[in-house]
């Protein structure tokens, strides 16, 4: 059945300013803290690094702890409302820090504005792959989720362009941020439904799941390949504002650049649902991948004052943007379907609890080790960089992205879950319950 545009537009809405808070963190958040504050890129490398570790704790537990726990408010929607409160808080915090601010204060509200975003994320990503058991209809979902987040992602470029300096530009992300989260959780929790719980058998734990995982090829093979291209993602979204002042000679150009990047993105995404119609999942995704990679390698060639053709790049690439995003977690979902058919038991947040890790460790420890690398070639912002330093920085930025991409491409290329087979599995979980 076809979901109504009311609904997915409801389910989609806290992805708008949950994407508004997390891509400032990755995008603008190192050169905040060390252009304002003197903070070292190695120590901010690091500590993206450390809370990715305490991801690979509290990730998991989420994704348990919202399957197995029955609430009369449901599974899902329950952790959408005891989150936001402190993803609006730690995001001031982190945002809009005193002009003292130090490293525990740093650290800190990294933290929590981390563990926020795991108690929303991990059962809003596991309530959308539940809200339908179709193939395509599934597709639409997470199209409808990534293009609203992607939307929010160029409010938060054009908020932080019309800031004028830094410190402005991240206080009116912030301000955005604490007026839209608790009005479009509100909206999501009012009109989308909890979805059926499809197991036949409840108790579940960590040891249980991770044998399953690895008895199971698909699940390390579609993990491993968005865990790769989520790491390509990573390099050009951390070092972008870097390669714009410093290789390309454009200080204060990065937000109409990024503006340009994402909305390329949101006006691409009727494409991609039309063709998902017509091509499977993984094949669709490899073709966005390749065709990112091939305009991408340009970047590689450009130099001071060649603005205009990056301009270009970035409406070309961002194309690819919705496809990257939206297509492997929908396949995701397929895959619970695998696991659900056969063991009776729907473990949605498990499953979607260990794809936020990969999504999260992919951003902290490609994006923390290129800030890492980059100082140990001795790039220095707010400095003159010898021309070692920018070659350096532009091959992390574009030659290392299209390396990795590859790598996930041919991993993908060949996968077996199409269409028919999800429908078969389907069929087989309906038929049990």
């Amino acid at each position: 059945m076809r979901l109504p545009r009311s609904l997915l537009a409801a389910y989609a809405a806290p992805s708008l300013p949950l994407a508004a808070m997390y891509f400032p963190v990755y995008v603008f958040l190192a050169e905040y803290y060390a252009s304002d504050f003197g903070f070292s890129l190695g120590f901010i490398g690091a500590a993206f690094i450390a809370v990715r570790l305490f991801d690979a704790v509290s990730d998991p537990a989420m994704g348990l702890l919202s399957d197995g726990l029955r609430t009369r408010w449901g599974r899902r929607r329950i952790w959408l409302a005891i989150g936001c409160p402190i993803v609006m808080v730690s995001v001031w915090c982190l945002f809009v820090p005193p002009v003292d601010v130090n490293r525990t204060w740093f650290v800190t509200f990294l933290f929590l504005l981390t563990l926020g975003w795991t108690v929303m994320l991990t059962p809003y990503f596991a309530w959308g792959a539940e809200i339908t058991g179709d193939y395509a209809e599934r597709g639409r979902v997470a199209i409808w989720r990534d293009s609203i987040g992607l939307v929010g992602t160029i409010l938060a470029a054009i908020l932080y362009t019309a800031g004028g300096t830094a410190a402005a530009g991240m206080t009116l992300v912030a301000a955005a941020i604490v007026l839209m989260l608790p009005a479009s959780v509100i909206w999501c929790l009012r009109v989308v439904p909890e979805p059926r719980d499809w197991s036949r058998e409840r108790a579940t734990d960590l040891r249980d799941l991770i044998r399953v995982i690895r008895a199971e090829p698909l699940f390390l093979r579609l993990l491993g390949a968005y865990f790769i291209n989520g790491a390509a993602n990573a390099l050009p979204a951390t070092l972008f504002l870097f390669f714009v002042e410093y290789r390309l000679g454009a200080p204060g150009q990065g937000g109409l650049l990024l503006v340009l990047y994402f909305g390329a993105a949101v006006a691409a995404a009727p494409f991609w649902t039309f063709a998902l119609r017509r091509i499977s999942k993984h094949r669709l995704w490899c073709l966005a991948m390749i065709y990112a990679g091939i305009i991408f390698s340009v970047a590689l060639t450009l130099g001071e004052g060649d603005i205009a053709a990056f301009a270009v790049i970035c409406v070309l690439s961002g194309a690819a943007l919705g496809a990257d995003l939206a297509l492997p977690s929908a396949m995701q979902a397929d895959l619970v379907d695998l696991d659900t058919a056969r063991s009776g038991r729907q473990r949605t947040g498990a499953f979607f609890a260990l794809w936020s890790l990969a999504t999260k460790f992919a951003l902290a420890l490609s994006g923390g080790l290129a800030l890492i690398l980059l100082e140990f070639a001795g790039f220095e912002a707010n400095a003159a960089n010898t021309g070692t330093a920018l070659l350096s920085l532009a091959l992390l930025y574009a030659a290392a992205p299209i390396a990795l991409k590859a790598i996930a491409v041919a991993m993908m290329w060949r996968f077996p879950m199409d269409e028919a087979a999800q429908a078969a599995l389907r069929q087989r979980i309906e038929t049990r319950a």
